[in-house]
């Protein structure tokens, strides 16, 4: 028993050294062969730091430095319209399905006319009555305003000739007046003109008288001296002939004084019936202008009161109002029910393609129910979101290369249409939308799609390509491939950059061709062949070692 343990645990040890021995000696021999692999690295390396290394090359250039923003968007159609009646019925015809095409006009839905059609009857019908009370109104209105300003004009010409009336009464009275006046006037120039033929006849009379006495004292002394014989027959008859006609001539002025007092007495009279005839004239006069005030009075009075009755116009041409608001209404009820005959039958807006049919012939639609939709895909919008920075750098109609996921050979060129001005508050990104010309019906709303668009252009610097540029603690650098065959190496200032170069704002000249890729770290002076490149015909790589 005690010479099984040790042979157990001498065992045990020998399975614990010889996996020891054997990983050393792999170990080994892996070092050995790293040893050997960087002896042979060395000596390719210093036989290549001995000859001239073949590097890539590139001219300077001027040209435009574009920087550019790309973006995955999502297609959608310009117009998507859902299309709905405004009334409820029940669906008669509805032909169209999902993918077909529709013209603008062609007629989509028609919904059942028997209720509409007997609204529309019914409005017709109340427009025709309402028509038929406005014209009857009218013609009740055409009779009465006419005998209303029949009376109006008969009551203003007897109005004016009361006027009339007055005035000549007044002026008839003035006339009256004045000839009364006149006429007592003429009598008392009567009167007097018979008191003076009176007071010339009483003087008459007496020089008829003083020359009869005298005649008759000359007749007396004649006498005598006849009877004396102391004169002749003659001178006695001269002298009796000569008392004789003293005599007559006082019987004439006596007969004079008679008249003028006759003609006086008549002077008189006339001036009595003349104060009379005045007096008369006056009373009637003034009675007769007062009878005249009072039938203008009364003129005026009718024409007031055939005027009061223009009130009963107004009324008229209230009712009249009414009546045509009457007739507006019901012509305004037809045409709501013509409507609604006309939303029986919904149309397309647009030109597209029906994207969804959301009822079935014979059902029933309430209004604002969704029975087709169309989209508008002669055109597609691209909706990119774009952060802060990039939209200030956007404007309307700037152009857009798209290249849709389903065909990610083609680029499709379009234009910035919409740039949302208010930024998503969840993302702070702001929404853009590019056109797109889809006149080959290609692209899909739904389909997603990668935008790129210019943010910044520089036009006309020098320029290099990235891999040319390198960078180290004392800033940027290039290395130019001299005429003299060795690189040389030139710091520089940069510019803008965009994915394929940069621009140089100091430190080369158009004239310069700059290294672009070499297998090596090239030493400032070292020798070098320029073999190809992305200019000269040589491969295409990133910048080098």
């Amino acid at each position: 028993m005690e010479d099984r343990v040790p042979q157990t645990h001498l065992l045990r040890r020998k399975g614990v050294v010889i996996p020891a021995l054997i990983l050393l000696a792999l170990i080994g021999w892996r070092l050995a062969g790293k040893v050997a692999d960087q002896s042979a690295q060395n000596a390719q390396r210093s036989a290549q730091g001995r000859s001239a290394p073949n590097v890539s090359v590139a001219p300077v250039e001027i040209r435009d430095i574009v920087q550019t923003f790309d973006a995955t968007g999502n297609m959608e159609a310009p117009l998507n319209v859902k299309i709905a009646p405004k009334i409820t019925g029940r669906i008669e015809y509805l032909q169209v399905r999902e993918g077909d095409k529709v013209r603008k006009g062609d007629v989509l839905v028609r919904i059942d006319t028997s209720q509409v059609e007997a609204d529309v009857r019914q409005q017709q019908a109340a427009v025709a009555e309402a028509q038929y009370r406005l014209a009857q109104a009218k013609l009740t209105q055409g009779s009465n305003d006419t005998g209303i300003t029949s009376q109006i004009r008969q009551q203003k010409a007897a109005a004016d000739t009361a006027v009339a009336d007055y005035e000549q009464t007044q002026q008839n009275y003035s006339a009256q007046v004045a000839s009364a006046q006149a006429n007592i006037t003429d009598s008392d120039g009567k009167i007097a003109n018979a008191e003076a033929a009176i007071a010339n006849a009483q003087a008459s009379i007496n020089a008829a008288q003083a020359n009869l006495e005298n005649a008759r004292a000359k007749n007396n002394r004649t006498t005598d001296l006849y009877n004396k014989g102391f004169v002749s027959t003659q001178a006695m008859e001269d002298a009796q002939a000569a008392l004789k006609v003293a005599e007559a001539s006082v019987e004439s002025a006596k007969g004079l004084l008679l008249s003028a007092n006759a003609l006086r007495d008549s002077a008189v009279a006339q001036k009595r019936v003349a104060v009379q005839q005045a007096k008369i004239v006056t009373t009637k006069g003034a009675a007769d202008i007062k009878s005249a005030q009072a039938r203008v009075v009364q003129a005026n009075a009718a024409v007031d009161y055939a005027q009061s009755n223009i009130s009963q116009k107004a009324a008229y041409k209230q009712s009249i109002s009414a009546l045509s608001s009457a007739v507006d209404a019901a012509k305004a009820g037809l045409r709501s029910a013509q409507a609604r005959r006309a939303d029986t039958v919904l149309i397309s807006p647009l030109d597209g393609f029906v994207t969804a049919r959301y009822v079935d012939p014979g059902a029933v639609v309430t209004a604002g129910q969704p029975a087709i939709s169309v989209q508008f895909m002669k055109q597609i919008w691209v909706s990119v979101a774009v952060p802060e920075e990039i939209v200030a750098k956007l404007h309307i109609g700037q152009s857009a290369k798209v290249t849709p996921d389903a065909f990610p050979d083609s680029r499709f060129a379009g234009s910035i249409i919409q740039i949302n001005p208010s930024a998503d508050p969840q993302s702070r990104q702001f929404t853009i939308r590019v056109i797109l010309d889809n006149s080959r019906s290609l692209l899909k709303p739904g389909m997603f799609a990668h935008v790129m668009l210019d943010t910044e252009r520089v036009r006309g610097t020098m320029a290099v390509p990235r891999e040319a540029v390198q960078h180290d603690d004392n800033g940027d650098y290039v290395v130019v491939a001299g005429a003299d065959g060795k690189a040389k190496q030139q710091r520089v200032i940069t510019g803008e950059s965009d994915a394929e170069y940069i621009s140089i704002r100091q430190g080369l000249s158009t004239n310069d061709k700059v290294v672009t890729m070499s297998a090596f770290p090239l030493r400032d002076g070292q020798p070098i062949r320029t073999g190809g490149g992305p200019k000269n015909g040589g491969p295409k790589g990133g910048g080098y070692k």
